[in-house]
């Protein structure tokens, strides 16, 4: 059995423990890949959320470092492994490595927002666009609903409810007519992309992507908050 093998098991004890888990929408799941998860990101438990919610042991992209966890989950990422990016910096060869992963057939998890920097649904960064015009690979969009509310609810000796909620796939998406990928081009993707996730969270949590012009105009006084050279690992 390998690490990951176990590592799910262990994941799915801690949810079982901490939480009540909800998942909707199974039955999207493609039977294999090439897959990129892309999921809202408010809190640094989701990439385990989507562990536990999908069927294979997928790759992920992201951030490394764990600082605000606690110790129970902050090992976690360490001996699972992913392509680690630099927020606000150059992450080439984590990009290189997700694109192969997706050309091999596989399973890539990602979190479009860059980071759980924000409370509400943000623009994308160009990330998973790019990956999923490079690729051809299908988008699995997947709503996160409740995980911030783990810890506050032990505290008070509940379970929080947690909700996965599992949207039909979306893509391949094309590039021009000469294989170029245009700025232009990945955001609409990323666009397609963010909505797809929003329409499986609540429209409170769907921030620019909100049907509400209030909620829209608030998530937009939200901005990124890593410079260039000055981003550490919130993931």
């Amino acid at each position: 059995m390998g690490i990951r093998s176990v590592l799910r098991g262990i994941i799915r004890l801690l949810f079982a423990l901490l939480a009540r888990v909800r998942i909707e929408g199974e039955e999207n799941i493609p039977e294999s890949g090439p897959l990129i998860v892309a999921a809202n990101h408010f809190h640094f438990v989701d990439p385990l959320a989507i562990i536990r919610a999908m069927p294979w042991p997928l790759d992920f992209i992201g951030g490394f470092h764990m600082p605000f966890a606690p110790a129970i989950v902050r090992w976690i990422p360490r001996m699972w492994g992913l392509h680690r990016v630099r927020r606000g910096g150059s992450s080439r060869g984590a990009l290189r490595q997700a694109e192969e992963t997706l050309r091999q057939g596989g399973v890539l998890g990602i979190f479009p927002e860059g980071g759980s920097w924000a409370a509400i649904l943000r623009p994308p960064r160009p990330g998973s666009a790019f990956l999923a015009t490079r690729t051809q690979a299908k988008i699995l969009p997947v709503g996160l609903d409740g995980l911030p509310d783990i810890f506050s609810s032990l505290k008070r000796f509940r379970r929080a409810t947690i909700t996965i909620r599992i949207g039909a796939p979306i893509g391949p998406f094309g590039t021009s007519e000469r294989g170029r990928v245009g700025r232009g081009n990945l955001d609409d993707v990323g666009d397609a992309i963010m909505r797809a996730i929003a329409d499986l969270i609540p429209d409170d949590l769907r921030g620019v992507y909100s049907d509400n012009p209030d909620l829209r105009a608030a998530a937009e006084a939200v901005k990124y908050p890593w410079e260039e050279g000055d981003a550490p690992d919130q993931q």
